[in-house]
């Protein structure tokens, strides 16, 4: 114990630790613990923890330590070899193929779409994304290729045929040695955001039975995959988004390495250092790539590990994708696993950053006492839990609706189930309805991208200040948490395009509908005399949210869009409070079924259940909802002083002392 310090009454010491690194972060963070049990069925949970537990001390060790030294270095490009012609060969260091191996292995991907040892039905989506929440707080560029594998093989399973199986067979491969990654290569220089805008043209290829992709692409992350998949324009094909069709172009040339895919071919992103015959290094044989030139690598400011370039398509082999112009439409199914995904690996940035801050907190002296001791730290520390305690909340919301819309599908697709059983196999509040699900989703999923990515920035910025000027130096991880951080809210859109983009789903789908009822039902099921005043502050937010979305509903577009980041943040702020109340009530219930508070001697309460919920949600509710006069002051509000060891050090709270404490402490 760092002399000068007061021991914690319970709940982790992170004064025993030097830093967030060698330790699990799965037994870390009961945050991620909590929100997994609660999206999951009791079965799945039952078969995931040991899993999570394991991955997490896998990545709080090896694939911690290698994504320093990736970091440091990172993949580089070869273009073409010394006689000049294309190989588009992608060096990847050495840390980086035993992470690639050491992840993909434990079914960060595969468990999501076949039955893994030891179970009959495969693992929710969740499962996935609470694996990559994990492996972000290592390395959030790691996390890029993982859910573009995730997205491309959620697209192919729904709209692939014959051609495409053996490629989304290799991107759900258990086995590495089997395995290709997934991209997405969307962005165009000349449109950005627009996609409407894309250029690139796909010509069919009669003679081969190819399409043939000419065009550019400006901005394409995880280059050298196997299983990318791209827009392009079909001849005829009308402007805009309209005329857009999906195609899988694979980084070596079907044509030419004998067909499709097949068990063992890993051409692509995977082929490193054990290329076919005829290869050198791990690089094709020019002869094999297929039509089209990766320029070169971006020179990013963080999300070192994955290789971003541009690419040019000089008649490269394509295999199409569903049906023509359908593009957007699949496009679109990758789009919201992808930007779910960013929200995870936000939330695995901001488990990193707080984890950083709790231990140099805890363990940094200052005056004779560890900084963990002073007010305004504690409040810092405190208010960053909640935030966190928010994010992975509403974030792991989502993803549950997501997993219940990709298992109905698919349970459709095999005349096994219907949506209303799917739904009420799922531990989820909120609607049964398959369609009215389907709708809140697709609320929720741009809100989740949009303020978790700022949620990140912000977070590791305050993680860095807590460390001082070590924390802005390369040598500690804070300094790479910011740069990291700093594309997740660019990454799957902006804030403004996913502003934009909620707006349409309130207008074109009335998501407005699902979401109000589901704030409404979880408010109307809180009971509990403690959260009370969280209780009413939130439904006058309610009420005042219902009353925005009737306005915008009523006036221009120009006055919608100039409201709809207001929006998309005020939406967040209302459902998140009034889930984390839900969450608050259903601890409490529990403690008064057990007639006494199960969290005493329990090492684990926070997942069993205690009073602790009901702090988490008053302050949001305090912070993000209430009004405060003259900026709290007045109200000699001493939340973060009083109840720190219960948010920040997840002791165990008393439910009976909730009363003593209720309103404006």
């Amino acid at each position: 114990m760092t002399e000068g310090r007061s021991p914690p009454s319970e709940g982790i010491d992170f004064g025993r630790f030097e830093r967030g690194r060698h330790v699990n972060y799965w037994t870390l963070d009961p945050t991620l613990r909590r929100e997994l049990r609660r999206v999951m069925t009791a079965d799945e949970f039952d078969w995931a923890e040991p899993r999570l537990e394991s991955f997490g001390e896998l990545v709080g060790h090896t694939v911690a330590d290698n994504a320093d030294r990736v970091d440091a270095t990172g993949p580089e490009l070869d273009p073409r070899n010394r006689y000049g012609e294309i190989q588009n060969f992608v060096r990847y260091p050495a840390e980086q193929l035993e992470n690639d191996r050491l992840v993909y292995e434990r079914g960060i991907v595969a468990d999501a779409f076949d039955a893994p040892p030891g179970r009959e039905e495969s693992m929710p989506l969740s499962h996935a994304l609470g694996m990559l929440t994990l492996l972000s707080y290592a390395d959030a560029g790691f996390g890029c290729p993982v859910a573009m594998t995730m997205g491309a093989a959620v697209v192919l399973r729904k709209f692939g045929d014959e051609a495409t199986e053996p490629y989304y067979e290799a991107l759900v491969s258990r086995e590495y040695d089997d395995l290709i990654e997934g991209a997405m290569f969307l962005t165009e220089e000349q449109g950005g955001s627009d996609v409407g805008a894309i250029e690139t043209t796909a010509e069919y290829d009669d003679e081969s039975g190819y399409w043939r992709l000419a065009g550019e692409k400006w901005f394409c992350s995880n280059v050298d995959a196997e299983g990318t998949l791209a827009l392009a324009r079909t001849p005829d094909a009308p402007e805009g988004t309209a005329g857009l069709s999906m195609f899988l172009v694979p980084h070596a040339d079907p044509e030419v390495v004998d067909g499709p895919l097949t068990k063992g071919d890993r051409y692509g992103t995977n082929d490193r250092g054990n290329g076919p015959a005829g290869g050198s290094g791990g690089a094709l044989d020019p002869d094999q790539v297929n039509d089209q030139l990766y320029r070169q690598l971006k020179d990013k400011l963080g999300t070192i590990s994955v290789p971003t370039g541009e690419v040019e398509f000089d008649g490269a082999t394509a295999i199409l994708v569903g049906e023509e112009g359908a593009g957007f439409r699949q496009m679109a199914e990758m789009l919201n696993v992808e930007r779910l995904a960013n929200a995870a690996a936000s939330c695995g940035v901001m488990g990193r950053a707080l984890l950083e801050s709790r231990v140099q907190a805890a363990t940094r002296e200052v005056f004779g006492s560890t900084i963990d001791e002073y007010p305004l730290m504690r409040e810092d520390l405190v208010d960053m839990t909640v935030d966190y305690e928010a994010a992975t909340a509403f974030t792991f919301e989502a993803a549950a609706l997501l997993s219940r819309d990709e298992r109905a599908d698919r349970n459709e697709e095999r005349g096994e189930s219907d949506g209303a059983k799917q739904a009420a196999e799922t531990p989820l509040s909120g609607p049964t309805d398959p369609d009215r699900a389907a709708r809140l989703l697709r609320a929720l999923t741009p809100i989740a991208k949009l303020r978790t990515g700022r949620m990140a920035v912000d977070m590791a910025s305050d993680a860095m200040e807590i460390q001082g000027g070590n924390g802005y130096v390369d040598d500690f991880v804070t300094h790479r948490l910011l740069r990291d951080a700093q594309v997740l809210p660019i990454w799957e859109g902006t804030e403004n395009v996913l502003s934009l983009d909620l707006l349409r789903a309130l207008d074109r789908e009335d998501a407005h509908e699902p979401l109000l009822e589901t704030i409404d039902d979880r408010l109307s099921a809180v009971s509990y005399p403690a959260l009370a005043d969280a209780v009413e502050t939130t439904r006058e937010e309610y009420v005042a949210l219902s009353q925005a979305l009737a306005t915008l509903s009523a006036h221009d577009d120009a006055y919608a869009q100039l409201s709809a980041k207001r929006l998309a943040h005020y939406v967040f702020d209302v459902y998140t409070a009034a889930l984390l109340l839900t969450e608050a009530q259903a601890d409490l219930d529990r403690d008064e079924a057990d007639g006494e508070n199960p969290a005493a001697g329990d090492p684990d309460a926070t997942e069993n259940g205690d009073g602790r919920a009901a702090l988490v949600a008053r302050r949001f509710v305090e912070t993000h909802l209430r009004d405060r006069d003259a900026r709290g002051i007045t109200n000699e509000d001493r939340f973060p002083i009083e109840h720190f060891d219960a948010i920040v050090r997840y002791a165990p709270v008393s439910p009976s002392s909730l009363s003593m404490t209720n309103g404006d402490e």
